[in-house]
């Protein structure tokens, strides 16, 4: 199994979760999808980065291909959320060219069925 670059020290900005994907007014539903499958919101996003973090090296990481400013990747996680529940969620990174550092620029809550690729 490949797992992603640098996993243990990949940087996940809190930003993309209370800025982004948990915020009602800026994401789009993708905070309906969190809350409803996994319990996570806006006051709680710390332990999804957390939950996040743990379970990055568990599972495989899928090259997405470069264009121009590093690989990405993509990895599909199974996460236990803070209401008990296990669902799928689809995290994309990037390896930065230039400093070598593994980031995370976007994640979502994904249906049961279906590949991460």
């Amino acid at each position: 199994m490949i797992t992603l670059p640098n996993a243990s020290c990949a940087v996940i900005p809190i930003e993309k979760f209370t800025e982004y994907a948990l915020h009602p007014m800026r994401s789009h539903g993708k905070w309906i999808a969190f809350r409803d499958a996994l319990g996570y919101n806006l006051a709680n996003a710390h332990k999804l980065v957390e939950n996040i973090r743990q379970n990055i090296d568990k599972f495989p990481a899928y090259e997405k291909g470069d264009k121009g400013f590093g690989m990405t990747f993509s990895v599909l996680m199974e996460l236990t959320g803070e209401n008990g529940r296990t669902g799928n969620v689809l995290t994309a990174w990037i390896q930065d060219t230039e400093t070598g550092a593994t980031r995370l620029t976007s994640a979502y809550v994904k249906k049961r069925r279906g590949d991460n690729r």
